[in-house]
């Protein structure tokens, strides 16, 4: 499994989380989304629905059932119910500790804005961990545009 860290710094969460998703899913992978707070999960909900005026992407919660079934599931916690082989955290949710036990994911995302200090340093503090605990990382930082360089 690579650990990717994508690093935002031209756009914010919920505008590079779905552009994320969308090639996720036209590469045929369903996704998890962990974060940190359902209250945060509550903000992504809305976002995936409405983040375009000619699209959305369809995406659950445990709440809404079926959750299998669900090509995107949304969580604070370690499940994948949907057989997700891409995962991704955002707001400093904890990656190490949600890896270890499911080995079915090919690839996880950290993404985290660099212009909030809290989540740059966790970042850093997670990059450590993963590192020592002997994962590939790949650290990739947002241009201008909002789109991604390889950076390590």
């Amino acid at each position: 499994m690579e650990i990717w860290f994508y690093h935002l710094q031209s756009q914010p969460l919920e505008r590079a989380l779905p552009a994320l998703l969308e090639r996720a899913l036209a590469q045929g992978w369903r996704a998890v989304v962990q974060a940190a707070s359902e209250e945060r999960l509550d903000a992504l909900d809305e976002v995936l629905w409405t983040y375009a005026d000619a699209s959305f992407l369809a995406h659950g919660r445990a709440r809404d059932g079926d959750a299998e079934m669900q090509p995107v599931y949304l969580t604070c916690g370690g499940e994948n119910p949907n057989a997700a082989r891409l995962r991704l955290f955002v707001d400093g949710a904890d990656v190490a500790g949600n890896l270890a036990a499911d080995a079915a994911y090919e690839r996880a995302i950290l993404l985290f804005d660099g212009n909030d200090p809290d989540q740059l340093d966790g970042a850093r503090s997670q990059w450590k961990a993963l590192k020592s605990s002997g994962f590939p990382l790949t650290y990739w930082q947002q241009n201008e545009r909002g789109g991604w360089e390889k950076r390590g």
